[in-house]
């Protein structure tokens, strides 16, 4: 029986993580700052248990790590899917929302890792870093978002460069346009902002040059974690694995041609 921890767990990617994973019949715990999501996902499985905890700080994490170990016996994988915003010009963002960006969207894996890493060396476990497309590529206006998860991009290939000799795995994937209440409240931004006239045209009007033409469900991404977490990633180490319909293959001088 495998036991897996999944940060930011009460709601969207994590939340559809966690239900994947209890239902392939995995122990699951699901982490967070805030206990009634967290709970409310755990009242959807009798395998998922909901550990509140603030990810970005170390204490709790420790805490955290020896309750697993002292109920479970043993950690067979970590989900870093903790996050938040971030949404400024670097000229506009301030020392304290730099900060906020960063702790959520990197020192929350960062410290989550590496309070686990212990359990994990014992297993031979996995970790999945949640990234985003904008790891890789950076939308407008959304600095610290983007800076930070880009760096988680670093932080993985750091696990996976000094950990897979003592048998951890470490990947990530990098989500496009998903839809979640976080991303929910982006398309609300849009309709406010006279893009789109309600949150479905919105989408469409995010994923317009998406080769596949629509956003992801959360399950779609929780698939490709599982897989990740799984035996048949078992060579599968310091990859990224992008989840955007295509975005990313796009080729933005050319749009004008479609």
């Amino acid at each position: 029986m495998s036991t897996y921890l999944v940060t930011g767990g009460g709601t969207g990617i994590g939340a559809a993580i966690a239900t994947r994973l209890a239902g392939d019949g995995a122990d699951v715990i699901v982490s967070g700052r805030r206990r009634e999501p967290l709970e409310e996902v755990a009242a959807t499985h009798p395998r998922i248990v909901a550990m509140p905890a603030d990810a970005a700080e170390g204490a709790a994490m420790r805490d955290l790590v020896a309750e697993v170990r002292e109920r479970y016996g043993s950690l067979d994988g970590v989900v870093a899917n903790a996050g938040g915003h971030g949404y400024d010009t670097v000229g506009d963002t301030s020392d304290e929302t730099w900060r906020s960006s960063l702790d959520a969207n990197l020192t929350t894996a960062f410290v989550t890792v590496r309070e686990s890493l212990a359990l994990l060396e014992e297993s031979g476990g996995s970790v999945v870093f949640v990234s985003s497309l904008a790891g890789i590529r950076a939308a407008p206006e959304t600095a610290g978002y983007t800076v930070g998860k880009h760096a988680l991009l670093g932080l993985m290939r750091s696990v996976a460069r000094d950990y897979g000799r003592r048998g951890v795995r470490a990947n990530a994937v990098c989500p496009g346009w998903v839809r979640t209440p976080m991303a929910d409240e982006e398309m609300q931004v849009l309709v406010s902002e006279g893009g789109a006239t309600d949150v479905e045209s919105a989408y469409a009007t995010v994923t317009r040059d998406v080769p596949l033409g629509r956003p992801a469900h959360a399950a779609e991404i929780a698939g490709v974690v599982a897989f990740l977490l799984g035996p048949d990633a078992a060579y599968v180490h310091g990859a990224t694995i992008v989840v955007d319909g295509g975005a990313h293959v796009v080729d933005v001088p050319t749009l004008a041609f479609s």
